[in-house]
């Protein structure tokens, strides 16, 4: 559902000015998806939208590349919400403050780390699919630089 409802958000941005977080969420009301104000702001924030001027004050736009992310950024979020790092096979685990798995798992989706393959992301807890089973070592080495300096 949730991910119907990010595409929606996609389209209605896309063809329409949406200047408010409340007006995303009588538009996507309007077209059947029952949302309140807090669950329209998580979809911002995890879509990444942004909200820049334009003629009539400020509207949500997508973001022109979702994987121009900084590795400044990224090591920021690292190191404030990441506990541990372990590996087994071709997956690794990384342990987070609670409530911030989400966020680093979507750093992590678009760090253009050619060996992952995705994340699945749980309240304090992400499962990182590596290919082939070989790369998971320099992985776990990014992700460790990631935490030092």
């Amino acid at each position: 559902m949730k991910s119907q409802r990010h595409f929606k958000i996609m389209d209605i941005i896309s063809s329409e000015r949406v200047a408010t977080q409340e007006e995303l969420c009588e538009v996507l009301k309007r077209n059947n998806y029952n949302v309140s104000q807090a669950t329209v702001s998580r979809d911002i924030k995890e879509m990444q939208l942004l909200r820049l001027p334009d003629a009539e004050g400020y509207r949500y736009v997508l973001p022109e590349n979702n994987t121009g992310i900084s590795q400044h950024r990224i090591k920021r979020v690292f190191k404030d919400s990441v506990m541990t790092l372990d590996f087994s096979e071709n997956l690794i685990v990384i342990k987070t403050l609670p409530g911030t798995a989400h966020s680093v798992a979507s750093l992590i989706d678009f760090s253009e780390q050619a060996h992952i393959l995705g994340t699945v992301a749980g309240d304090d807890t992400i499962f990182v699919a590596v290919k082939p089973k070989k790369a998971v070592k320099g992985v776990m080495k990014y992700f460790e630089n990631l935490l030092s300096e």
